[in-house]
């Protein structure tokens, strides 16, 4: 097992929005590889906390900004291989506040979309990244005493 030293770190949120009662969450397809959807993320930079690269990273990658979201109280690490290497991305839960703010893709991403949870699980393909939709949601669910998916 490689040593902590050389795990790569990287952060993001799960953005959120209710639209009619549906919780819906925000997923970019990569412009790369095989065009997997994600949450917005990207790596730390040198001396840069975690939820510093989330706020950066979320601007960056969907154009969205600290004042168009609130973050929860939700947060979750995923631990895991990439590239041969050992990776850690931290990730908060954000509601999307600012019913007019626009998502502006960087060149990392060719495609968004909002999805409700099981469509969001579909397409995110990943079983680490399905475990955390499904995580948020039941933060969510269990905030509002919804059992509605």
């Amino acid at each position: 097992m490689a040593s902590t030293v050389n795990k790569v770190k990287a952060a993001g949120f799960v953005i959120f929005r209710r639209i009619n009662g549906e919780i819906q969450y925000l997923l970019l397809q990569t412009s790369y590889g095989i065009h997997h959807w994600t949450p917005p993320k990207g790596h730390l930079d040198p001396g840069e906390s975690s939820l510093e690269a989330a706020v950066r990273e979320t601007e960056e990658e969907a154009g969205l900004k600290k004042s168009d979201f609130k973050v929860t109280d939700f947060e979750k690490t995923l631990e895991y291989e990439a590239h041969g290497k050992p990776k850690s991305v931290t990730y908060w839960l954000a509601e999307l506040t600012n019913p007019n703010a626009a998502v502006k893709l960087s060149h990392e991403h060719r495609a968004y979309d909002w999805f409700p949870l099981e469509k969001a699980c579909e397409v995110s393909k990943f079983e680490d990244s399905q475990q955390l939709l499904r995580a948020c949601h039941a933060f969510l669910t269990a905030q509002s005493g919804c059992a509605s998916r």
